[in-house]
């Protein structure tokens, strides 16, 4: 989720854990726990881009880094607010606590996080956008809220309670939206007798009305989106074809495996002149017209003169898309049809 959610979260969880001993300090530096594991940005600066995003989510947002991390800050601000009423004990487990949701909560995404590493496993429900105002904005006016009301003060818990509640009960129903999204398109896939493998479902941008459905065939894909407003039959994409066989003579290259791990399976390859492009489908695309609209996550494989692929991100349609048409097109269509 966004760096503002991941603040809110974790000061409401440090509120929850330490609140009422040392006040609105347990919201600072449960905030301060919440931005941590999102400090593995920082690893593009010693990597190559491709090996920075493949590690992104991973250690950091492990449950390994909770447990070894959260005694050693715990006892870091025990010793600078030592005169205060929490032993390290406590500041122990509001950090492991503010730690731990982060990467829960971002487990929900598309993304996901590799909780349990070293195993190499990522958890990714993908049932809500990284950034959703429906569950960030009334999370915030809890906690603010909240932060004005004395340490003493019941008031003070039951509004940081609630933000808790409400935000832990829109993700549930998110979940609950997903399954039902899923569902109609599985439905509606048997009814036009379109043979799948397997099916992959997330929300549109900002929202959990607007569903994107990629649905895996034997040669390649077909895209879809479904509103839970809608009325009329899903319309599904022409089938974009995988063309698995244009990595053969590269396959066995690091950074090639890297962009297939990253993808989790989930892309297609294109051929154009001297190159290949290599799309990553799990991000989606910018637009919400399943055969025209391009591809969120694409990169340029070129081969350089000793035969080593040389991958490009690329984004010049994205820098000369017009948002605001996306956007209006993205909130017409999860109107209904």
């Amino acid at each position: 989720m966004d760096s503002v959610t991941q603040i809110v979260l974790g000061a409401a969880v440090g509120e929850a854990v330490l609140g009422k001993k040392v006040g609105n300090k347990a919201m600072l530096w449960g905030a301060v726990a919440g931005t941590i594991p999102d400090l593995d940005v920082f690893i593009r600066y010693f990597t190559d881009q491709i090996t920075a995003t493949e590690l992104h989510r991973g250690f950091s947002h492990s449950l390994v880094f909770c447990i070894l991390l959260a005694p050693i800050l715990g006892w870091i601000v025990h010793r600078i607010h030592k005169k205060r009423e929490a032993t390290r004990v406590n500041w122990s487990w509001l950090f492991f606590w503010s730690l731990v949701t982060h990467p829960l909560l971002d487990a929900h995404t598309v993304w996901g996080t590799q909780f349990f590493w070293p195993f190499e496993y990522r958890i990714a429900y993908k049932n809500i956008f990284v950034i959703d105002p429906l569950y960030t904005v009334p999370f915030l006016i809890c906690l603010v809220i909240a932060m004005f009301h004395k340490r003493s003060n019941p008031r003070r818990r039951k509004f940081n309670n609630a933000g808790l509640y409400i935000s832990t009960g829109y993700m549930v129903l998110s979940l609950m939206f997903k399954w039902y999204a899923q569902t109609s398109f599985k439905a509606e896939l048997e009814v036009q007798n379109v043979a799948y493998e397997e099916i992959d479902t997330k929300p549109t941008p900002f929202n959990t009305i607007l569903w994107n459905a990629h649905i895996q065939t034997e040669k390649g894909y077909r895209m879809a989106y479904f509103s839970l407003l809608d009325a009329q039959h899903i319309t599904f994409s022409h089938e974009f074809p995988k063309n698995d066989y244009l990595l053969d003579n590269i396959r066995d290259q690091h950074v090639v495996q890297q962009l297939i791990n990253i993808s989790a399976g989930w892309y297609t390859v294109v051929e154009d002149e001297n190159r290949l492009i290599f799309t990553d489908l799990r991000f989606g695309q910018v637009g919400v017209d399943p055969d025209n609209s391009p591809f969120l996550w694409q990169f340029e494989l070129l081969t350089d003169e000793e035969g080593m692929i040389k991958v490009n991100r690329l984004s010049g349609y994205i820098e000369n898309t017009d948002y605001s048409k996306v956007f209006s097109g993205l909130l017409e269509r999860a109107g209904g049809n």
